[in-house]
């Protein structure tokens, strides 16, 4: 019989297109860094998205983007590109089994918003998802975070959902392009 690993480690990945980066994120990663029992937090930019978001902008800009935001912050956060090294169409489920396979000592822990978790049930390996993974949730304006997060962990052989308690910022990066599109001053908001 195979000796199974114990991670040692807790590493918080944030997944997103972030499209652009903006205060909120930072808002999110400062909470995962100061108040979550993560060791590690990362924001792992997606650079396509399999549902379909169709007015991304260039990925290699937007992880460009990232890294200089968050290195004007003090918060002890990587930048990842591993999506951009991994086959297309970028599964999450895909993506964590890979990073499970290469550091099989870290507990990869999923984090996503309110709004992600209202559709969890449409995306790739939606069963082994909430069976196999740590999923934390941020709250966002208009979904009933505590009533999803039960539902979800009701269908899980092995239920591990939890909401993120705190403040945090309800702004989204589509607000941001919807603004400026209309010609509307956003600069306040970008990271």
């Amino acid at each position: 019989m195979a000796k199974q690993i114990v991670p040692s480690r807790r590493v918080a990945l944030f997944f997103g297109s972030f499209n652009p980066i903006h205060k909120g994120h930072y808002a999110i990663a400062k909470y995962l860094t100061e108040r979550t029992d993560a060791d590690e937090v990362w924001l792992v930019v997606t650079p396509h998205n399999p549902l379909g978001k169709k007015d991304l902008a260039d990925a290699k800009q937007r992880l460009s983007a990232a890294r200089n935001a968050m290195r004007r912050t003090s918060l002890a956060v990587t930048v990842s590109d591993v999506e951009f090294h991994l086959p297309e169409p970028t599964y999450t489920l895909r993506t964590l089994e890979y990073l499970d396979a290469e550091d099989p000592k870290s507990q990869h822990i999923l984090v996503i918003g309110a709004d992600n978790l209202a559709t969890l049930d449409r995306w790739y390996g939606y069963q082994q998802l909430i069976d196999r993974y740590e999923i934390w949730v941020y709250p966002r304006l208009g979904f009933a975070l505590e009533a999803l997060c039960k539902l979800h962990n009701s269908r899980s052989a092995n239920p591990r959902i939890r909401p993120l308690s705190g403040v945090l910022y309800n702004l989204s990066s589509t607000e941001i392009r919807e603004g400026e599109k209309a010609g509307l001053d956003m600069s306040s908001l970008r990271m």
